[in-house]
């Protein structure tokens, strides 16, 4: 790479000085041929529409193409040149191996003295749980959780262990009600009542409702191996209801062949 360009850009100016020599040029003309504006087009983002997208659907560029309906290649050059900055939670740090890892301070038959290793907690206390739950959990919960379910309440179980924090934490409580989520800890208090309240939840749900979960699901995997393993799709409407009316609903939905092939050849690579 002496010149630094790609082999297609020497590859065209060697073709057109063969072509000034052979048209008996005196000097060589390896000028540009395109005039005007030329070269892709600029496509820019709205930043208001940004700021409308709760914080767990742009999560990465991925989630905020899809919820921008724009090319991730897109979204990616508006960040390299500084339109789109990325945002990192200030309540939690990214920390560098060196930081997660201290020296061993023996020799041992695994490792020798001055080897860097991970450590264990040693005391689980509730300022760790309560950390835990505020960098780890809660972020988890809000990038994962369907945007359109996300004003019903989502229920958190502790068991008995003393380092777990109260229902009534305040830092937990403010934590966990950021970008309109609400979620809060089960208030049953032990296994007995755990169990009462998911046996009631069973006796509940219905058999119909149970099969229309399960197609949802297997469309959803269809579409997933259409976008050959990606996330960008939209829920599959198969109206449901209708075709339970007419008796024709199915127990398991078909998925074509080529689909299928498709997605095994990928993942032979």
């Amino acid at each position: 790479m002496l010149f630094k360009k790609s082999i297609r850009t020497i590859q065209r100016i060697w073709k057109q000085c063969q072509s000034s020599v052979d048209n008996g040029m005196s000097s060589l003309d390896v000028s540009l041929r395109l005039t005007g504006k030329v070269g892709r087009k600029w496509i820019g983002v709205d930043i208001n529409q940004v700021k409308e997208i709760s914080l767990c659907r742009r999560t990465n560029i991925r989630s905020l193409a899809f919820a921008m309906n724009m090319a991730k290649s897109t979204v990616f050059r508006r960040v390299k040149d500084g339109t789109l900055r990325p945002h990192s939670n200030s309540i939690k740090p990214q920390l560098t191996e060196g930081n997660k890892k201290e020296p061993a301070k023996r020799n041992s038959k695994n490792r020798t003295a001055g080897t860097m290793e991970t450590k264990p907690i040693q005391s689980v206390t509730k300022d760790i749980t309560r950390a835990c739950l505020i960098e780890k959990v809660l972020p988890a919960i809000r990038a994962k959780w369907p945007a359109s379910d996300s004003n019903n309440p989502i229920f958190l179980q502790q068991d008995n262990a003393r380092p777990h924090i109260g229902n009534n934490d305040l830092e937990f409580i403010e934590a966990a009600r950021q970008d309109g989520f609400d979620i809060r800890f089960n208030p049953n208090k032990n296994v007995d009542e755990l169990v009462e309240a998911v046996e009631r939840s069973f006796d509940e749900m219905k058999a119909k409702q149970l099969n229309h979960v399960f197609l949802t699901l297997q469309s959803c995997m269809i579409e997933v191996m259409k976008d050959s393993g990606g996330n960008n799709y939209k829920v599959p409407h198969l109206n449901k209801n209708g075709l339970e009316r007419e008796e024709n609903l199915p127990l398991q939905l078909h998925c074509d062949i080529d689909i299928v092939n498709k997605d095994l050849a990928l993942l032979q690579q």
